[in-house]
């Protein structure tokens, strides 16, 4: 038996600190906590003194594929190859689990691979321990029509014939196109759906909040992918792309920077989830950009700024997500940090970062520090409650039992 000690732990529920904490680890599993069990000779005790005990953070939005050290966008579009992205992945995994990030999910590859899904052969790779890595719940690749934002030759705009695209690699226009697109993600093991439904920030034509697929190319999406058991979500960032958005049944969404009153009611009455990826709009350099993407974000971010605290005072189910490399890989606690700065609560962000992301991707076996739960347990020096910037100095990371960081 494993016995962590701490100063204290953080009961996410109740947004309360529980002092001092003592749990209990058998296998992958915490076993007890604080149940006044006397230890035994045989067990092992790993004393953090006074850190503060947290579960394993989640981010909802990651693309571990993309950035890293040495990557020189956009011409990383043609000059890396499918093996030379999963080998910059590695480092980009292991510095997002010793950030405390236990579980991702990595949204969509907007790469050329061949068919190939990158994040299902990395996820494979963590959770047969050849690598270090967060959990990975894969996408594969994202959903998008022909020059939509996530077509990944709009993001240099290149000529013609550059760079040849197929429907493997998500590029599919109509409702058969996109049907057989979201059949071959499935088939080859992404467990989301990813689609693009409106413009971006750093794709070449277009304005931001345009809506890209129709109504039906998305309804036949959100259908195949629902009688599959699988959820979607979508990179939007328009008012009325978002409704359409969910008028059609997706179930997250993606930034939402422009939404307005009536696009946040629906998201409330629809039970539909935001992950708003709020710290990109103070981080993201921009300043080498072409000087169209430079306006669109100086338009952009500052909206960005003020729709998520509209959102989380109306109630929208907010869950955490960086966009990294948007922001660095292994920064993902910046996102608690900005949430925090936008108006959420601290436990909210905590929340948003544990017990909704898990309520997001549909599991039971983490987001919490309770017996029968996963031993994902990471550590921090002081309580977040106060000071949620305690989060980006991670002491200890223990993911399914294994200890990775132990300062």
């Amino acid at each position: 038996m494993l016995i962590i000690k701490a100063a204290g732990l953080i009961d996410v529920d109740a947004g309360t600190l529980v002092s001092p904490a003592v749990l209990r680890v058998d296998g992958d599993r915490i076993v007890g906590v604080n149940d006044g069990v006397a230890e035994s000779d045989s067990d092992e005790v790993i004393d953090l003194g006074d850190n503060i005990l947290l579960p394993g953070l989640m981010d909802m939005e990651v693309n571990l594929l993309m950035g890293g050290r040495g990557e020189r966008p956009p011409m990383s579009s043609v000059q890396n190859d499918p093996p030379t992205r999963v080998l910059r992945a590695v480092g980009n995994a292991r510095r997002t689990l010793r950030a405390g990030f236990t579980t991702v999910r990595n949204l969509g590859l907007f790469v050329k691979t061949g068919g190939y899904l990158l994040d299902v052969a990395l996820g494979k790779a963590i959770d047969a321990g050849w690598i270090d890595g967060p959990r990975i719940v894969p996408a594969g690749h994202a959903i998008t029509p022909t020059g939509g934002h996530l077509d990944p030759t709009m993001f240099a705009a290149f000529a013609p014939g550059i760079m040849d695209l197929t429907l493997e690699e998500g590029i599919a226009n109509g409702v058969d196109e996109v049907r057989k697109a979201v059949r071959y993600q499935i088939k080859y093991g992404a467990q989301l759906i990813k689609v693009c439904v409106s413009g971006g920030v750093m794709s070449m034509t277009g304005s931001p909040g345009a809506q890209h697929y129709s109504f039906d190319e998305l309804c036949a999406i959100v259908d195949e992918a629902h009688r599959r058991g699988l959820r979607v979500a979508s990179h939007t960032h328009g008012a009325e792309a978002v409704k359409q958005a969910i008028r059609a049944g997706i179930d997250c969404i993606e930034h939402g920077f422009l939404i307005d009153d009536e696009a946040i009611q629906m998201l409330v009455d629809n039970d539909t989830f935001l992950v708003p990826t709020t710290r990109l709009a103070d981080a993201m350099d921009t300043s080498h950009a072409a000087p169209e993407l430079q306006a669109k974000a100086a338009e952009m971010f500052p909206r960005a700024r003020i729709s998520v605290k509209k959102a989380y005072d109306a109630g929208v189910k907010i869950a955490v997500g960086t966009d990294a490399p948007a922001i660095p890989h292994g920064k993902n606690a910046d996102e608690l940090v900005a949430l925090v700065s936008r108006g959420m609560s601290n436990a909210a962000v905590l929340r948003a970062a544990t017990v909704v992301a898990a309520e997001l991707i549909q599991v039971t076996d983490r987001g919490r520090l309770a017996e029968g739960l996963l031993a994902d347990i990471i550590a921090v020096p002081g309580n977040p409650l106060d000071d949620m910037t305690v989060t980006q100095d991670v002491r200890f990371v223990m993911k399914g039992g294994q200890v990775y960081v132990n300062k």
